[in-house]
């Protein structure tokens, strides 16, 4: 992947050496546009390395989030006779608490990331995440009894999710500031992003189908307790791997030039009488997503249930989660091409298509197995493709500036999250009702896909008339905004920053300057591409 000389748009941090396209004229002479002295390489992570770091821990995410299906799978067929009601609460307490944790470290660390930084957020997911992984591969009732079992498992999965949630603000948060940093490629910006946080997700949800399969055939059905042990504390081993390179990062430029620490001195008004439409439509954008989503597992069932064996649980998640994988990567070669916004139309659009397509053709389709898979493959991978590449890049880049990049995050997201266990109890009834109660009749099956498909296109247009299109150095230019829209309402911008004037060194007093002024002037000279 090709690489750029450090922008003139990208401000050096005071423990980096100047670029020449940041250093001013007093330092460099006249005639140094010809200096063919190559670049001081920065110390630390940089570039490509610097944004997977920071997003990669969300494979984690996707790995801890999706495993609960095979391990509950597995408790199933382990405890669920000795006690069948017992087992039905814990199941139902496991998934809702699993929600509840990530909304609160959704909400929490989105708050946390604005005012205490980035990397503190990403630093204790990765800790939090794997220290309940192992605390959760390691659950025992008191004198070895289900009931403590269960309690211990909720209590874990709750808290893991907190790590999950504060994942989201943080890492994603600082992958996508670092898309604008030194040494990245302004035309890939936004494919960058979309590889390191949603494809990761995506691949933590593939190799959480697998890990469970591979382990039965290794260990054999005989030791199920070991394996859905193992399954669950493998989780930790991704955050461990990442927290070491994620302790030799520093925050990112923006973060460094543009945050506001203060909470109490934050222009919340100014905030969002300027961002409150951007950060609604994202929001009800994301929450519309997490309920198209929901639907596509009833069609998964009826795949199972009329494609593999009976018991074929494990390779049939496996199988339905790769459909994922051609989507988010096809969107992310689009991304910066068509923009984030206009990606995540295209892959709307699609998405209701297909949909309407498996509803409409479900009584031809379901007896034409091969031809409904493809549809559905189809559909889910227009799914990542559109919404489930850019939904957390234009929550990061689109719906403000720096000063509360991390709560806007962290608020659109939780919303979403809200929108998914909303979904989960809202469309058993519609179908029944749809149905009459006969859960054989086709309309039990398609109505809510009938429904799902609807949304994605008033989700389409949320996207179109109120989300703007994200370009290269997109946030660099809102940051720049906002502070001329808040000086030009009396707010002092002079503080901001976790760099203050007092304490930055004149190199990178200069590059600030720069910076500004190439946000202002579209004429100066990009970087030129290696």
């Amino acid at each position: 992947m090709a690489q750029v000389v450090p922008m003139s748009g990208a401000a050096s941090s005071p423990a980096d050496s100047p670029q020449k396209e940041t250093v001013s004229e007093v330092d460099v002479p006249s005639g140094s546009a010809t200096d063919t002295t190559p670049p001081v390489k920065p110390q630390g992570l940089s570039g490509f390395a610097l944004i997977f770091a920071c997003g990669a821990a969300l494979f984690s995410d996707g790995y801890v989030n999706a495993i609960s299906g095979p391990v509950g799978t597995i408790l199933s067929r382990l405890y669920k006779a000795t006690d069948p009601v017992a087992f039905s609460r814990f199941k139902q307490l496991f998934s809702s608490l699993a929600f509840a944790g990530t909304v609160v470290g959704m909400l929490t660390f989105g708050v946390l990331s604005d005012k205490i930084g980035r990397k503190f957020g990403m630093i204790f997911a990765s800790c939090w995440l794997a220290l309940f992984s192992v605390l959760a591969a390691g659950a025992y009732g008191a004198g070895g009894s289900l009931g403590g079992l269960y309690a211990a498992l909720i209590a874990y999965r709750f808290l893991i999710g907190i790590a999950i949630g504060a994942e989201y603000p943080a890492g994603s948060v600082a992958a996508s500031e670092n898309t604008e940093g030194e040494g990245v490629n302004k035309k890939r910006q936004q494919m960058y992003f979309s590889l390191a946080t949603n494809t990761m997700i995506d691949w933590g949800f593939v190799v959480a189908a697998f890990i469970p399969l591979l382990l039965i055939w290794i260990a054999g059905m005989d030791h199920l307790r070991l394996v859905w042990r193992l399954s669950l504390g493998l989780g930790a081993v991704p955050p461990l791997i990442l927290l070491y390179f994620r302790t030799k990062m520093e925050e990112s430029k923006h973060f460094q030039k543009s945050s506001i620490s203060n909470f109490a001195k934050m222009p919340w008004w100014l905030i969002i009488k300027r961002y409150w439409v951007r950060l609604a439509a994202v929001s009800l954008a994301w929450w519309i997503y997490d309920w198209v989503t929901y639907p596509s597992g009833l069609y998964s069932d009826y795949i199972v249930a009329h494609v593999l064996p009976a018991d074929a649980s494990f390779q049939s998640n496996l199988g339905i989660n790769l459909f994922y994988i051609p989507g988010t990567l096809l969107g992310a070669l689009v991304n910066d091409r068509l923009g984030p916004k206009y990606t995540m139309i295209l892959g709307l659009l699609l998405q209701a298509v297909f949909g309407f397509a498996l509803s409409g053709g479900y009584s031809n389709l379901k007896n034409h197995i091969g031809g409904f898979v493809v549809l559905y493959g189809l559909f889910l991978s227009a799914g990542e493709f559109g919404p489930g590449n850019n939904l957390g890049l234009l929550a990061s880049k689109a719906s403000g500036p720096t000063a509360v990049r991390g709560t806007f995050y962290g608020i659109a997201a939780a919303i979403g999250k809200i929108g998914a266990f909303i979904g989960t109890y809202v469309f058993d009834p519609i179908s029944n009702s749809l149905a009459k109660g006969d859960v054989d009749a086709d309309i039990y099956t398609t109505g809510p896909f009938y429904i799902g498909s609807g949304l994605a296109l008033v989700s389409a247009a949320v996207v179109f008339f109120f989300i703007p299109n994200i370009g290269e150095d997109g946030m660099l230019k809102e940051d720049e905004e906002f502070k001329r829209y808040l000086e030009a309402n009396g707010y002092d911008t002079s503080t901001m920053g976790s760099l203050t004037a007092d304490v930055q060194p004149p190199s990178y007093r200069s590059a600030v300057d720069n910076e500004s002024g190439s946000s202002v002037h579209e004429d100066k000279p990009k970087a030129t591409e290696a």
